[in-house]
């Protein structure tokens, strides 16, 4: 985690948005407990008694594989957005024309890498149907997340 960055998310004064968590079968709720395990240990998630929570949902890729996604868009509806403007590809473009190297780097974690800051880790929360979790980081799919990655 990067300890000088960290990101806010700007709610004003609106009340917790609280939504249950969705029935999924005994085989998701697995993968579910396997990928909270696989958080609470890297340091990502902790445990939680907001009174925010949005649903966890599977999506599931072509190849078969599961993806955990949390359904931050009730949230995302309430956030201030920044006014980030995002940068033209052909000005991107015109600039690494003049690049002597070039690297690639793996962005699977990186959100991640980016603190989230203490107020507002409760608005991250989420539930199983037995736990309550918020997240240490930012998580991916939250309204003003790009700019800050």
């Amino acid at each position: 985690m990067l300890p000088t960055i960290h990101h806010a998310i700007e709610t004003d004064a609106h009340p917790p948005i609280y939504t249950s968590p969705y029935r999924v079968s005994y085989k998701d709720e697995q993968i579910q407990r396997e990928e909270i395990d696989k958080l609470f240990k890297q340091g990502v998630i902790e445990e939680s008694t907001s009174p925010w929570s949005s649903p966890i949902v599977l999506v599931r890729k072509k190849d078969g594989s599961v993806r955990f996604c949390i359904d931050f868009r009730k949230l995302n509806n309430i956030t201030t957005k920044d006014a980030f403007p995002m940068p033209r590809i052909d000005d991107i473009f015109d600039h690494l024309s003049q690049a002597e190297y070039y690297t690639t780097i793996d962005f699977k974690s990186g959100y991640f890498q980016v603190g989230l800051d203490p107020k507002d880790r409760p608005k991250t929360a989420f539930s199983t149907r037995d736990q309550h979790y918020q997240f240490t980081v930012l998580p991916q799919g939250v309204t003003n997340g790009p700019p800050a990655f």
